[in-house]
């Protein structure tokens, strides 16, 4: 199966205020469901499993059935790391062969073409990102602030969301890092990168508007494109 896992656990600390962002309204939505729209309406999901923290389910629960999103099967609890998110959906399947794809839940404006190609690449990789071209020069300083080194742009990329996994990959990497009294990670293909180095990693290409809402000026930005969007779908129908 394809399995959309929507990581709704962040506390939105950075944007201020008391709420969530993922339940901040834009454009007539809370992000979250903006999120959830995409995967619901994309032919190739399967199923839906959103991955909240335990204050938040009701929340998410509500979202859930006022929408009627028939693909969603499970409502998770995380934990207070990220990767605990992603631990909780690892462990709520079974099946090693099943595609899992993890994505930001305040990330709504994935698109089609960025999941149906994760899938098409999982059908000869078992390990996906979703990067764009680097545009800024990315500098290495030492702890004294001083430039120490300026990688080549021309192979660097900023990585998005969704990152997809067979469940047995990605299971395998967590167990292996969980042995590790110093592991420490941002992100899922950080933690197969660094405990199957042996397991190739593909990138698709994402796209730049697939952006993750972290400071309060990303809202404006996003209700724009969500707008576009909106009025680009209701021309085509």
């Amino acid at each position: 199966m394809n399995i959309a896992i929507i990581l709704a656990g962040g506390s939105g600390s950075r944007i201020g205020g008391t709420l969530p962002k993922q339940f901040l309204s834009v454009a007539g939505k809370k992000i979250i469901e903006h999120t959830i729209d995409v995967f619901e309406n994309n032919d190739l999901i399967d199923e839906i499993a959103i991955v909240s923290k335990k204050e938040y389910t009701s929340d998410v629960e509500r979202i859930v059935t006022t929408n009627q999103y028939h693909k969603v099967k499970k409502i998770l609890t995380g934990g207070k790391e990220r990767y605990d998110s992603s631990l909780a959906a690892i462990s709520a399947y079974t099946n090693d062969d099943d595609n899992l794809l993890l994505h930001d839940a305040v990330r709504p404006l994935v698109n089609d073409r960025i999941i149906n190609d994760c899938i098409e690449a999982l059908k000869t990789y078992r390990a996906v990102d979703v990067a764009v071209n680097t545009t800024d020069t990315i500098i290495m300083v030492d702890d004294d602030n001083i430039i120490k080194t300026i990688p080549p742009r021309v192979s660097l990329r900023n990585s998005q969301t969704p990152q997809c996994f067979k469940r047995g990959t990605i299971r395998r990497a967590y167990e292996l890092a969980l042995q590790d009294p110093h592991f420490e990670t941002t992100d899922d293909c950080g933690v197969v990168h660094k405990y199957l180095p042996n397991e190739p990693i593909c990138v698709v290409a994402g796209e730049v508007f697939n952006l993750k809402v972290t400071y309060a000026e990303d809202l404006f930005l996003l209700e724009r494109l969500c707008e576009q969007r909106n009025s680009s779908n209701m021309k085509e129908t």
